[in-house]
């Protein structure tokens, strides 16, 4: 059978319609289980000792005054974890030249980063275990730091790790063309420096773990906050020197990710060892301070970028020479060169020239280290591209949207390769505008415009076309090593009272998995998704798989949960056949019942059917296969990713006295593929967008020139709040993937990607008429002055 989604004639189609989520009801209700939720008997509580310094000698370690705390069990330091629990290295094999040095659990000798635990402290309660690390005597040896990264590679520069030889960590030079001579020839050469501020995913739920060993099974089981619970199966199992099938990761209700909770923490691996030695359960819950200097950061990239173009407003060219710092250590298993290798990879994304080199300088420095977070590496580049693009069609005279037109892939060019060598499967980009332009009435807001630029009030109109990296094959993290699952599963069970169960290695994060799951599953099978019950996130029970990330649920986990579907119904109609002794090709399902595929005449309850599997087989022929279970696991396997794409637009106002901005309206037009949730897409680009903006305008976090973190609390560090949002309209084109039977691709964090772009241009449209233009996120209301030249120091 072909399904057709979203066929009219299909009444019980399900893909394409707004389904309301299966958890809903249980988390309105407070009934939730998070991992600070969840009590075991004879459980004790962690507490880390942190190093305040960026760079010292641990020369001595006395816990004598907090074993004294009534409570405290034990206190451990860096040397006694690593007797049980393995340093781990953060490289991988096809990112040449990538280096990092081991790190421990908990550090041995010498802390690099403010916040890195030096100590642990284990009692029969958090407040016990805090007031016994308050009372840990650590005698430090102060080092020479390593903070501005553009100096880090100098000679006079200390080496952060002697034994690597210098402070850089990875670098990457792409080069396509003849781009020197390019830019000597063109008609116009556009450069700009641009910078992106460092920031943090501030969670909802901090970052949490649960861990216990059961000697007497050796059996570790882990409740933990993350996204891919089988990958921390394998880090556990291999660090800590036990079988994965002695290794449990049980991954509840999670409050928000991310990408902060797809990475190995020092404290997380600490917590597991503990629990080990001690054979006691140990949870660790970070707080709110310290998740500032211990969750990773992000986005901290400084950019010197240029574009050629000719009259004719075409895209000649583009360089980009781009640096990062990631901290002390490469981040484990993920490594911390991805978000540069992304910038390398997306930048010019959406347009068709052929000139392109980019590079990429990875550093070492004494801060918080940096890792993956959404969108990786997406609104570097997006802004890079968007900004560099509405420079040229400023300085050429040409509208923004005109010179994106004339250089946009066409719609019926695909398949196509970018200069940046990245192979795109079918995009939109001009379907998108169409739409975008018609969903914001383009021409009547530019009139707009300029009625109140007559009258001192200056607004801004900013366009950032972008593509988005979803659905990663083994490319991303397989070929360079990593236990790092691309392929997911789905196991789909009927139970005999023709309820369905579905089982898979994709996490529910608060995202709409679990809705997302049962409307695939139901759509597959021919039942309602009521009558679907989805279990994720427990490596004991679901098929192995990958979990979230990279906008890859409903691309690879959804894909899955269809053909097992799908293949549940084949064992289904089967057995009915039999039963009814009926032409199997002449059954369906539909509705939860067997019926017939012409008339849609009901034939058979699916409950009467599991009735005589489950308790009557012996009235059955002998030999009839009769398995109401089904599992598939798939995997992509003609492109390395399954590429999205979209625009979106800004219109927002200045005030060019204070420099505070006022957004207005937002719109994103975005092509995820198949769509299967309407709402809950929208929901998500809205969400992504919200993230996107606090970093285009509230969210940096700030150092001191010794590595001291300056605003590592909610007091200091913005966010965007709901009052401060613009209303937002988000539009679908739909381009579905050929490499799957649903069609889908991701949008998870397509938001993200592209409206800290579409902000800055907004903002410099509308201080171009003074000549001032802003490049560094976030564009606070000082950076907007200083740019205007009306900021007197």
């Amino acid at each position: 059978m072909t399904i057709q989604f979203g066929n009219p004639d299909r009444p019980n189609s399900y893909i394409g319609k707004t389904v309301p989520r299966p958890n809903a009801r249980r988390l309105v209700q407070g009934r939730g289980v998070y991992v600070d939720d969840i009590v075991l008997p004879r459980m004790v509580h962690v507490a880390f000792v942190r190093s305040p310094f960026a760079h010292a000698k641990i020369n001595r370690i006395d816990a004598e005054d907090a074993k004294s705390v009534k409570g405290v069990l034990r206190v451990f330091t860096g040397k006694d974890i690593a007797e049980v629990c393995k340093p781990w290295v953060a490289v991988l094999a096809h990112l040449k030249g990538l280096k990092s040095p081991p790190e421990h659990a908990i550090a041995v000798d010498r802390a690099c980063w403010v916040g890195e635990p030096v100590a642990a402290v284990v009692a029969t309660s958090r407040a016990a275990a805090e007031d016994g690390a308050a009372l840990v005597d650590v005698d430090y040896e102060q080092l020479d730091v390593v903070t501005d990264m553009m100096t880090a590679l100098d000679p006079e520069t200390p080496v952060l790790h002697p034994d690597m030889g210098d402070n850089l960590a990875f670098r990457r030079l792409h080069e396509q063309g003849d781009v020197d001579e390019t830019f000597r020839t063109a008609h116009k050469v556009v450069s700009a420096r641009f910078v992106t501020g460092r920031h943090t995913g501030v969670t909802l739920e901090p970052r949490s773990i649960l861990v216990d060993w059961n000697p007497a099974e050796e059996q570790m089981t882990a409740w933990h906050a993350t996204q891919a619970p089988h990958m921390i199966q394998t880090v556990l199992a291999t660090h800590l020197d036990l079988p994965e099938s002695r290794v449990r990761v049980i991954c509840e209700d999670v409050g928000g990710s991310y990408g902060i909770k797809v990475h190995v923490y020092p404290d997380e691996m600490a917590t597991a060892a503990i629990a080990k030695i001690m054979k006691r359960p140990v949870k660790f819950i970070a707080d709110r301070l310290e998740s500032f200097s211990s969750d990773i950061h992000a986005r901290d990239h400084q950019i010197e970028a240029k574009i050629a173009v000719g009259e004719d407003g075409r895209i000649l060219a583009m360089d980009v020479d781009d640096w990062t710092a990631i901290g002390p250590y490469s981040v484990y298993p993920r490594t911390s060169a991805i978000e540069g290798n992304q910038v390398v990879n997306l930048c010019g994304g959406p347009y068709d020239f052929q000139n392109y080199r980019a590079r990429t300088t990875v550093v070492f420095q004494n801060k918080t280290p940096t890792c993956q977070y959404r969108a990786v590496g997406h609104p570097i580049a997006v802004a890079i591209t968007e900004g560099l693009v509405d420079m040229a069609a400023a300085e050429i005279g040409m509208d923004p949207v005109e010179i994106r037109r004339r250089n946009m892939f066409r719609d019926d060019a695909y398949p196509v390769t970018s200069p940046a060598n990245m192979r795109f499967e079918g995009l939109s980009h001009h379907a998108s505008m169409d739409k975008l332009l018609e969903l914001m009435d383009y021409d009547g807001l530019r009139a707009e415009q300029a009625e109140l630029r007559k009258k001192g009030i200056y607004r801004g109109i900013g366009i950032a076309s972008f593509i988005e990296l979803t659905n990663p094959s083994p490319f991303m993290y397989g070929i360079g090593g990593a236990r790092i699952s691309a392929q997911d599963g789905c196991t789909v069970r009927m139970d005999p009272d023709g309820s369905i169960v579905a089982l898979s290695g994709v996490t529910e994060q608060g995202q709409g998995t679990e809705a997302m799951l049962s409307q695939v599953v139901a759509e597959g099978l021919g039942v309602s998704p009521a009558r679907v019950r989805v279990i994720t996130g427990d490596t004991q029970v679901t098929p192995y798989g990958g979990g979230t990330w990279a906008s890859r649920g409903a691309g690879i986990g959804g894909e899955a949960a269809l053909q097992a579907a799908r293949a549940l119904r084949d064992s289904i109609l089967e057995v009915a056949a039999s039963m009814l002794q009926a032409d199997q090709a002449q059954l369906d399902i539909r509705d939860g019942a067997v019926v017939d595929s012409t008339s849609g005449e009901a034939r058979m309850p699916l409950e009467e059917l599991g009735r005589i599997v489950y308790f009557r087989g012996d009235t059955l022929p002998k030999g009839l296969p009769r398995e109401l279970v089904q599992t598939r696991h798939f995997i992509t396997s003609e492109y390395p990713f399954a590429f999205t794409n979209g625009v979106q637009a800004s219109y927002l106002e200045v005030d060019t006295e204070t420099g505070i901005v006022k957004l207005l309206k937002h719109w994103c037009v975005e092509d995820c593929g198949r769509v299967i949730n309407p709402l809950l897409v929208d929901e998500q680009i809205r969400g992504g967008i919200v993230q996107g903006l606090g970093g285009a305008l509230f969210e940096e976090i700030h150092y001191d020139a010794e590595g001291q973190l300056l605003n590592g609390s909610m007091a200091d560090y913005l966010v965007p709040m709901a009052a401060e949002m613009p209303d937002m309209i988000i539009g679908h084109v739909e381009t579905p993937t050929g490499e799957s039977l649903l069609g889908a691709k991701g949008a998870g964090e397509a938001g993200t990607a592209g409206s800290p772009a579409a902000v800055m241009n907004a903002i410099n449209d509308a201080l171009r008429p003074m000549g001032a233009q802003v490049t560094e996120m976030p564009f606070t209301p000082e950076r907007i002055v200083r740019a205007l030249g009306t900021l007197n120091d």
